[in-house]
């Protein structure tokens, strides 16, 4: 099972601008599991994540690490590592 983990803050502008990138990547992958997370209000999971910058996408394949994302990147980038997640 993929897992995508969005990590991000209300105050982040570059944040702000990846939601509807991810919403629309989201919407390609039915059977990937994606969650999203405030590093200030889930302050536990975002630091058992090491996560230092917003946004950071992590992407976990059966329960484990296998790509990390941190700042803001274009919409092929997010949908070329989960391809390759699946893939692999």
């Amino acid at each position: 099972m993929l897992e995508v983990k969005k990590f991000s803050a209300s105050w982040c502008g570059p944040c702000k601008a990846l939601a509807p990138i991810i919403n629309d990547v989201k919407s390609q992958f039915p059977n990937v599991l994606f969650s999203e997370h405030d590093v200030d209000s889930d302050y536990e999971l975002a630091t058992n994540f090491g996560v230092r910058t917003v946004p950071t996408v992590v992407l976990l394949k059966d329960g484990k690490e296998i790509q990390r994302l941190s700042g803001l990147s274009p919409k092929s980038t997010y949908i070329k590592v989960i391809n390759e997640g699946i893939n692999n």
